[in-house]
């Protein structure tokens, strides 16, 4: 840059033939200069890019207020199904109908690229929307309840997804193979396989909301298990497609079956490391909050959590590894131990900011995902592909289900913590998809992407509207509320079968857990009371048993012995 005036300087004075060096070539050299140093082109714009950038800038507005209107409707509509307790429409579903006019409206309306506004964007979901939703569904965690039942959520989150991914899997390919569905690989099922992660991804939130209602007194087994399930199933069904789309070649066809247990393996590693990830950063983080004096500005504390929270998120997803697993550890670590570091104005402060962040993403999701219906732009949607993978999804629920509450039960003290026929029956039919599963499917590589996307949003409206909007009905018919005797009526079992059957006691591996159980309690006992929380922070634990109930107390060493773990 200064050779380039110092040469000029030079040719300026050097005689009568350098110095004239027209105006036109100086502006082009200075033009030229300025774009240099600025990095933006200088040539004045035309009257036609300024009208554009007008058009552009007034349809940006028109749509933000848009989504700012459609979003205050979603939040009275909210309101209006809890005051008058609406329970056969979810507010999730609510939200997505909502966004089946406005996708309507804007695909009657709108033209062009300006559409894209409205499709759903996977991106943006997983970088932008997604992080507070899982962050707040770690930090609010109930950590008694959680860990009390950490065995069959574990069995649920991982075995049972590995069980549904390779059941729907298979069976898509086997349809597909004898002719029953068309736009799907007959002859790679690593195809197969990726729709069947992509799809084993429980989204209960409609569930959930409707569960988690105080009308209601939904059996707390029920939503715990539940609760616990979905947090770590998404994470563990993205792990899956990552893993199984590292494996797939839309090329080459021929298919070793050598790749599966390499590609569990893989999947394996990166749970690992990802959880490895979320905890060494939470631990990062509680240090600096209890070893400085941060407390004293609350405004700086809650921005540090939320933007620790992106950082994790983003960390984990640079370095290949699952965002949301290593996140919800993240924030289970925050709620642990660095909870107690902050200030009473931040902790208050922080819980509410959370919840209604997750909550406005939440609604967004499913306007978007209710938008993708008609601006999805599908060119092969098979209903035949969309029924049968409902079938599909139902099937492999059932098969991970049932069998995995068999062997959590056989590890179970007493029998009033059993996991019964009639709840089992609830959590089977709790199985929603949503908007992960929606998104996942929007990054379906090969060439029948849209097959496999359409079908996706099929399920996610079936499962939302249809089977959410029948969860209060459920819950009733199987007596999952509190203050429902449910043991009076046990004996009738599911299908005629008896809970005796489904319940089998076995003596030797209830020995050998709780042997295991008390040794790995005590050992993490002393191990957090002495050591971590001293370097990290936390309530001890005669703090923890006192009636107060703060948040992120540590409750596991305070459960009773009725607990998985």
């Amino acid at each position: 840059m200064i050779s380039e005036f110092a040469s000029f300087d030079t040719s300026a004075i050097a005689g009568d033939e350098t110095s004239t060096i027209s105006n036109v070539t100086l502006a082009e050299h200075n033009n030229t200069v300025k774009e240099t140093m600025t990095g933006f082109p200088s040539a004045s714009p035309t009257i036609e890019d300024i009208d554009a950038a007008e058009e552009t800038h007034q349809f940006d507005a028109d749509a933000a207020l848009l989504l700012n209107i459609t979003l205050i409707c979603c939040t009275l509509l909210a309101y209006y199904v809890k005051r008058h307790k609406i329970y056969f429409l979810p507010e999730s579903a609510v939200a997505m109908l909502v966004g089946v006019v406005i996708g309507g409206l804007a695909r009657l309306l709108v033209t062009g690229d300006k559409l894209s506004l409205f499709s759903f964007s996977p991106e943006f979901f997983f970088f932008v929307l997604l992080p507070p939703i899982i962050f707040e569904a770690g930090y609010s965690l109930k950590k008694k309840e959680f860990f009390q039942n950490i065995g069959a959520i574990t069995l649920y989150a991982f075995a049972g997804t590995l069980i549904s991914t390779f059941v729907v899997g298979m069976l898509t390919f086997g349809a597909a193979q004898i002719g029953l569905l068309r736009h799907i690989d007959k002859d790679n099922p690593m195809e197969a396989l990726l729709f069947g992660a992509l799809i084993s991804a429980v989204d209960p939130v409609a569930t959930l909301s409707i569960m988690g209602s105080p009308e209601l007194q939904c059996d707390n087994l029920l939503y715990n298990l539940v609760f616990g399930e979905s947090v770590l199933n998404d994470a563990v069904a993205i792990v899956l497609f990552k893993t199984f789309h590292t494996y797939y070649d839309p090329e080459g066809p021929d298919f070793s079956r050598s790749v599966i247990p390499t590609a569990l393996l893989s999947f394996v590693t990166m749970t690992t490391l990802s959880i490895c990830v979320g905890v060494g950063l939470g631990l990062l983080v509680s240090y600096i909050f209890r070893h400085t004096s941060i407390s004293d500005l609350p405004k700086l504390e809650a921005s540090l959590l939320y933007l620790f929270c992106y950082c994790c998120y983003a960390t984990a997803e640079a370095v290949q590894l699952s965002g949301i697993m290593a996140l919800f550890f993240h924030a289970i670590v925050l709620s642990h131990y660095n909870s107690f570091n902050l200030s009473s104005t931040a902790q208050m402060t922080t819980e509410q900011f959370f919840a209604t962040v997750a909550f406005t993403m939440e609604t967004i999701v499913f306007l978007y995902m209710g938008m993708g219906v008609f601006t999805g732009r599908f060119k092969n949607w098979d209903i035949m592909f969309s029924l049968l993978g409902v079938l599909f999804c139902f099937i492999a629920r059932a098969l991970n289900i049932f069998p995995l509450s068999w062997v959590a039960n056989c590890c179970r003290r007493h029998g009033d913590n059993k996991i019964s026929c009639k709840l089992q029956c609830v959590l089977w039919f709790a199985g929603l998809r949503g908007a992960i599963a929606f998104a996942l499917s929007m990054n379906m590589p090969g060439p029948n992407s849209d097959s496999y996307a359409a079908a996706t949003l099929f399920i996610c409206m079936f499962t939302t509207v249809v089977c959410g909007g029948c969860t209060e009905k459920i819950l009733t018919r199987f007596g999952m509320k509190r203050g429902f005797n449910g043991s009076e009526d046990e004996e009738d079992g599911f299908l005629g079968i008896s809970d005796e059957l489904l319940l089998v006691e076995s003596p030797l591996a209830r020995r050998v857990f709780d042997s295991v159980h008390d040794k790995c309690r005590e050992f993490w006992e002393n191990l957090d009371e002495n050591y971590m929380k001293r370097l990290f922070g936390g309530a001890q634990r005669l703090q923890s048993v006192g009636p107060s109930g703060r948040r992120g107390n540590y409750e596991l060493s305070n459960q009773n012995e009725d607990g998985d773990v």
